[in-house]
């Protein structure tokens, strides 16, 4: 995994080759119109899951996505990187906002729809938890999605997350509150 690192200590950069077909890159406002594709050819798929979809119609909205996710790096609150299947832009993963007194965040991430069931996210999230433990030296990481996402819910499960409980009607999504399953993994436990 490669990292920059700006004057103040800030990470600028992060590309991670996950495996032979797997490149995980923060994102960059030229990859704008491909993430933009990526999201709009699975809108009805993500947004059974995702709130943000609505809010995301023009390559513009995105390019605004990929500003904030640069300062969110800027700051050394966490990233945002695009997945690369095959040299295709297939999702995002990253983590949301550093907690940094407690070392610790969550892990969010999307896939498309025809790249789903081949493992792309399992490996993407384990590199990126072991990037989380190994070179940012964080204590806890976490994983929160939709307790009845039975996709979302496999991947930290698959890498050794604990269940930790439920938060009932944590988030609005369009129309109903849906509950949260709660995930966590310390870096004692990560292999």
């Amino acid at each position: 995994m490669q990292e920059r690192i700006g004057a103040t200590g800030e990470m600028i950069g992060f590309r991670a080759l996950v495996d032979a077909e797997i490149e995980l890159v923060v994102l960059e406002p030229r990859h704008a119109p491909e993430l933009f594709r990526a999201t709009d050819r699975n809108r009805v798929h993500l947004r059974r899951w995702l709130p943000w979809l609505d809010a995301t119609t023009s390559i513009g909205d995105t390019v605004a996505f990929i500003d904030s996710t640069r300062r969110q790096a800027s700051a050394n609150n966490g990233f945002q990187s695009g997945i690369w299947y095959r040299h295709e832009l297939v999702g995002v993963i990253g983590f949301h906002q550093v907690d940094w007194p407690n070392r610790t965040t969550s892990i969010g991430y999307w896939l498309a729809q025809p790249f789903e069931g081949r493992g792309i996210m399992t490996r993407a999230c384990g590199a990126l938890v072991s990037h989380g433990f190994r070179q940012m030296r964080l204590h806890r990481l976490e994983v929160r999605c939709a307790v009845a996402n039975a996709r979302s819910r496999a991947i930290p499960e698959r890498l050794g997350f604990r269940l930790e409980g439920t938060i009932r009607e944590a988030e609005w999504l369009y129309d109903r509150f849906v509950d949260h399953a709660v995930y966590g993994l310390l870096e004692a436990e990560w292999r």
